[in-house]
């Protein structure tokens, strides 16, 4: 995973539960990736209304706003093409069908197994970025440049 520490990509991570988070957190950050943390589908969407994210993880399973009707809010309110990744303890065949037509990148089953969350992730970015092998991060209209 050397190629992803050469590139500060940023992985929203969305759940309602701070052990999850704090979970998918330490396994991305080492791997090089900047997190950032999201209780609520809301509270994501405000994120990447303003922050660069290249990557969603999302518990499936929150109060207010699933994480499916995240995904479907972040793909009409701010970018259809942002990989979003559901995270659920309950992944049935209609859940998944409902993933796909909402354009999930894909359902990874709890409890999380690292190296599907690795694996999964660097392939979002792969798919949706090119190869990440250079020093900077992609920018696009759908993400923001942050400048020091």
């Amino acid at each position: 995973m050397t190629a992803t520490t050469q590139r500060p990509y940023s992985v929203l991570i969305t759940d309602d539960d701070r052990q999850q988070r704090e979970t998918l957190r330490d396994i991305v950050e080492p791997e090089g990736f900047r997190a950032l943390l999201a209780s609520s589908g809301e509270e994501a969407l405000e994120i990447v209304r303003h922050e660069p994210v290249h990557v969603v993880l999302l518990d499936m399973h929150m109060p207010r706003l699933t994480g499916l009707e995240t995904v479907q809010l972040v793909h009409q309110q701010v970018s259809v093409t942002l990989p979003c990744i559901l995270v659920t303890a309950d992944a049935t065949e209609t859940l998944i069908r409902q993933a796909l037509r909402a354009h999930v990148y894909s359902v990874i089953p709890k409890p999380v197994s690292k190296h599907v969350v690795l694996y999964t992730v660097v392939r979002a970015i792969v798919r949706a970025y090119g190869r990440p092998d250079s020093t900077d991060p992609p920018v696009t209209d759908d993400t923001k440049e942050s400048k020091p």
